[in-house]
C-alpha cells in the first residue's frame, strides 16, 4: 500500500467517526436553532425585539471559541480538543435547562453561548478529516463528515418534538435535557478518533516551523474569496433561519410545524453532502460555489411569493441545499491556501471571522423580522449573493491568467 493511499485509509476512518459524532453532537445545533428564539419569545415581556438574542448568544459562543479551539487541539490534539469541545456543550445545556426552570432569559443566553463554545469545536470536524486526507480525496473527506449532519437534522428536532413538554409546565426544558444526554454519547464516539502521530522534535532543535505569517496567509487572493463565499452562505442562511420559527409563529403555526420545518432545513443542508464532494472534483469548486449562491437566491423568491407553511418549508430546504454547496464548497477552497504547518491558525482565523459575522447576522434577524418584516429578510440575500459572485468570476478569471502564463 503506498503512503498516500495508507494515509486517505486513515482520513476516510477518521470522516466515518467523525461523521458519526456530527449526527449525534451536531444535532444539538438543531435543537437550539428551533427552540432559542421561541424561547426568548416566551421569557421576554411585551417587547420582542431580542427574542433572537438566544440564538445570536450561541453563534457568539462559535465565534469567540473558534480560534481557542483550533489553539487548544493545537497542544493536546484534535481527539481530547473535540472531547473538551463535547464537555463544554453539555454543561452549556444543563445551564439553559436550569435557565428555564428559573425563568431566567440572561441565565439562558449564557448557557448558549457555552454551547456554542462548545459547537466551535464541532466546526473544526471538517478540518479534521481534511487534514490527512489527498489533495483527490479531501473534498470526499469533507463531505462524508457534514453528511453526518444529515442524522442530525433528524436528531435534533425530534428531540424537540419528543421532550418539549417533559417538564410542563417548563417549556422546552427537557430538549437540553435531552441534549445533554447526546453529549454524553458524543464523548463515546470520539474515543475512537485515531490521528497519525508526528515524530518527536529533539529538545534541542530549532523552534517548529509555523509556516507564513497569518496576514500573508489571509492576503491570497483564494483565501479572501473562500471567507467571503463561505461566511457569506453561512451568515445568509443564519439570518433567515433564525427569523423563519419566529416567523412561522407570527403567521400562526405551531411549535411542531416550525420545528419540523427547520428539520427538513438542516436534512436539506447536510444530504446533498453524499454527492457534493464528487461534484467539485467533476466541476470544480467555484462552479459549486456559484451554484449554492443561485440555489440561496431561488429560496429568497420562494418567500417572497407567500406565507403558506409550504412556501416557508420549500424555503428552508432551499436555503440549507443552498448553504451546504456554497459552504463545502469555500471549505473545499480555503484548504487549499495553506501549509500543513500553518493550518491551525489558518482555519483559526477563518472560522472566528466567519461566526462573528453570523453572530451578528443571528442578532439581527429579529430585530430586523420586527421593524421590516419576513421579506426584508429575504431580500438581503440578493446583494450579498452578487457581491459572491463578482469575487468568483475575479478569482477565476486570476487563475486563468496564472495558469496561461
Amino acid at each position: 500500500m503506498s503512503f498516500i493511499e495508507s494515509q486517505d485509509k486513515l482520513a476516510a476512518r477518521n470522516a466515518i467517526i467523525l461523521a458519526a459524532a456530527q449526527a449525534v453532537c451536531g444535532s444539538v445545533a438543531p435543537i437550539t436553532i428551533s427552540t432559542a428564539g421561541l424561547v426568548g419569545f416566551y421569557l421576554l415581556g411585551d417587547d420582542k425585539t431580542w427574542a433572537t438574542l438566544p440564538a445570536a448568544g450561541f453563534n457568539i459562543g462559535v465565534a469567540l471559541g473558534a480560534y481557542p479551539a483550533a489553539k487548544l487541539m493545537q497542544i493536546v490534539g484534535r481527539r481530547l480538543g473535540f472531547m473538551v469541545g463535547a464537555a463544554t456543550d453539555m454543561v452549556g445545556a444543563l445551564l439553559a435547562m436550569f435557565a428555564l426552570f428559573q425563568g431566567s432569559f440572561v441565565l439562558f443566553v449564557v448557557g448558549l453561548v457555552l454551547i456554542g463554545s462548545g459547537g466551535s469545536f464541532v466546526q473544526q470536524y471538517r478540518f479534521a478529516a481534511a487534514d490527512q486526507a489527498s489533495d483527490k480525496f479531501r473534498p470526499k473527506a469533507i463531505s462524508w463528515v457534514l453528511m453526518g449532519g444529515l442524522f442530525a437534522g433528524i436528531i435534533g428536532p425530534q428531540t424537540v418534538i419528543g421532550l418539549v413538554n417533559y417538564f410542563e409546565p417548563v417549556k422546552f426544558a427537557g430538549a437540553y435535557m435531552g441534549a445533554a444526554v447526546l453529549l454524553v454519547v458524543t464523548i463515546i464516539i470520539l474515543l475512537f478518533l485515531r490521528f497519525a502521530v508526528p515524530m518527536k522534535r529533539n529538545k534541542d532543535a530549532a523552534p517548529e516551523d509555523t509556516g507564513r505569517p497569518l496576514r500573508e496567509i489571509i492576503a491570497q487572493p483564494k483565501f479572501l474569496v473562500a471567507l467571503l463565499c463561505g461566511t457569506s452562505s453561512f451568515a445568509l442562511m443564519t439570518f433567515v433561519m433564525t427569523g423563519a420559527p419566529l416567523a412561522m409563529q407570527f403567521c400562526g403555526f405551531s411549535v411542531n410545524e416550525s420545528t419540523l420545518g427547520i428539520q427538513w432545513h438542516v436534512i436539506a443542508m447536510y444530504g446533498p453532502s453524499f454527492f457534493t464532494g464528487m461534484l467539485i472534483v467533476r466541476f470544480g469548486v467555484l462552479k459549486i460555489i456559484a451554484a449554492g449562491l443561485v440555489i440561496l437566491c431561488l429560496s429568497a423568491l420562494v418567500a417572497l411569493n407567500g406565507i403558506t407553511l409550504w412556501h416557508f418549508w420549500l424555503e428552508l430546504i432551499l436555503l440549507g441545499v443552498g448553504w451546504n454547496f456554497g459552504f463545502i464548497g469555500a471549505t473545499t477552497l480555503l484548504t487549499e491556501t495553506y501549509r500543513p504547518e500553518e493550518k491551525n491558525k489558518a482555519q483559526g482565523a477563518n472560522d472566528m471571522i466567519l461566526f462573528s459575522t453570523v453572530a451578528l447576522a443571528s442578532l439581527f434577524a429579529g430585530t430586523t423580522l420586527n421593524l421590516y418584516g419576513w421579506n426584508m429578510l429575504n431580500m438581503v440575500i440578493f446583494p450579498i449573493s452578487t457581491l459572491c459572485f463578482i469575487a468568483l468570476i475575479w478569482l477565476a478569471r486570476k487563475e486563468n491568467m496564472r495558469k496561461a502564463a
